[in-house]
């Protein structure tokens, strides 16, 4: 197929795009960006039919400059049932009319992308020349055994950092696979890939199986010629009939069931995940630096709650305290996480049990970060947060309910299941309520800037924290 070149096209890609872009979950800048395109790649639809090109690009409308992945799929005729998905119209002086597609929603595209990860074709490069683009290659993961084949795909609403794509795959070819394409770009390796490729090659049965993914290399923002590498794209499990643990905790709050045993199953789980990235993957014994850096943190986190809901203050001289204690305690060794880990994050897997996914940390926090070295206190504490959330949750709903024992008896359950297998939490005593209290502060600063009637939930919770942490 001929290379559909910008100069021929009315309205030109980037003008397209920055009319689309702005109404999109993923991005975040403003509706209307400023775009610069940093390079391109593009894949053979081997009918002939459908352009298919990937851009990559940096929108410079915010005051830190972000790079964005958009593949695109050109189409001589409308995609039948795709309205939604349809990018814009554009006119080719030699292919005449074309409609423009964000390509995830692109059986096409779909096809050729798992082909790459699973490397049974190559990229193309973006110039006008059909030369392979040596800097863009697929990855398939060892331990997955077959080559899925597309049989039907359909793209998750909801999504905002990325988009997921479930891929129904042809009988023989194996289980259905979720395509996650990664809308921001940054270089270096993503720990949704690093930590649960570890984990798959560990056959962990407490994540999806690992079936690759794609990494790639566009021309730095410098523009200095040289190019930078990332990931752009992962392909794991699809396990299908499941539904997370926290729609389960809430069912079961609602209804005063006993989650106890669940809880104290979803702790042995946890510590078995922990447990194995310590065996796969760097550990490291904590500098004093180390230690004085990652409080400092929290003193930070802190302080912006504060200045968000001034009534904390009153909390800062025994803020200060737990700070302190953390200082001086004995911390366990670093390693790597979850980093983002709550009830949403499990899966309830029929006939399997909990399952953890998602690893690629807070999505906002930067790339280096989320590869660093942390504390598997920090997971832990989160759980028990959102715990303390499905609570809070029902209370607002059914306010005659009292779910606060429910609450207490599922952390208590949690935290005795990691014990079974891992060190027990609460033997790290002020160290264990400093993660625990530094993850409450930032749920302050999220509330009052985004749910301000929430705000109850988590102050409430640093008072309970502070008066055992005096006890």
């Amino acid at each position: 197929m001929a290379t559909v070149h910008e100069a021929q096209l009315t309205p030109s890609k980037l003008d397209l795009v920055a009319d689309w872009i702005g109404d999109q979950r993923w991005y975040g800048g403003p509706l209307r960006p400023r775009l610069r395109r940093l390079d391109s790649w593009r894949l053979d639809d081997p009918e002939g039919e459908v352009g298919i090109e990937t851009l990559v690009l940096l929108d410079e409308s915010t005051p830190t400059p972000v790079v964005y992945q958009v593949p695109l799929t050109y189409r001589g005729a409308p995609l039948p049932g795709a309205e939604a998905a349809l990018v814009g119209e554009m006119e080719h002086s030699v292919l005449g009319h074309r409609w423009v597609y964000d390509a995830p929603h692109d059986p096409v595209y779909v096809t050729q992308l798992l082909a790459l990860l699973r490397r049974r074709v190559e990229a193309q490069a973006g110039s006008v020349s059909d030369t392979v683009d040596p800097d863009i290659v697929g990855a398939p993961h060892p331990a997955w055994s077959h080559d899925p084949v597309v049989a039907s795909s359909r793209v998750l609403t909801g999504e905002q950092s990325n988009t997921s794509i479930i891929i129904e795959t042809a009988a023989e070819t194996g289980a259905p696979v979720i395509l996650k394409v990664f809308r921001t770009l940054s270089p270096g390796e993503n720990p949704d890939i690093t930590l649960q490729g570890a984990l798959a090659a560990s056959h962990s049965p407490f994540v999806p199986a690992s079936v690759g993914h794609v990494a790639g290399a566009w021309q730095r923002p410098e523009g200095d010629g040289e190019r930078e590498m990332g990931q752009l794209a992962f392909a794991q499990e699809y396990l299908e009939g499941t539904t997370d643990a926290w729609r389960v905790c809430l069912r079961l709050a609602a209804e005063g069931t006993d989650f106890t045993e669940r809880a104290r199953e979803l702790g042995r789980v946890t510590a078995q995940v922990h447990s194995t990235l310590a065996r796969a993957l760097p550990t490291a014994a904590p500098t004093a630096d180390d230690i004085v850096r990652r409080v400092a943190a929290m003193r930070r986190r802190a302080a912006m709650a504060m200045s968000e809901v001034p009534g904390l203050a009153a909390h800062s001289a025994a803020l200060d305290t737990v700070w302190s204690a953390a200082e001086q305690a004995s911390w366990p060794a670093l390693q790597r996480i979850h980093g983002d880990l709550h009830l949403g994050q499990v899966l309830d897997v029929p006939d399997r049990g909990w399952v953890l996914i998602d690893f690629e940390g807070e999505p906002l926090r930067p790339l280096a970060e989320r590869n660093d070295l942390d504390s598997p206190l920090r997971d832990v504490a989160g759980v028990l947060r959102s715990l303390d959330y499905v609570a809070g949750t029902v209370a607002r709903a059914e306010p005659t309910t009292d779910v606060r024992r429910w609450c207490t008896d599922a952390q208590t359950a949690f935290l005795d299941g990691y014990a079974d297998v891992g060190v027990d939490p609460r033997s790290h005593g002020p160290l264990f309520t400093a993660f625990v209290l530094d993850k409450a502060l930032y749920e302050v600063v999220y509330e009052a800037r985004n749910r301000p009637t929430w705000l109850g939930l988590p102050t409430d919770a640093i008072d309970r924290l502070l008066q055992e942490a005096r006890s």
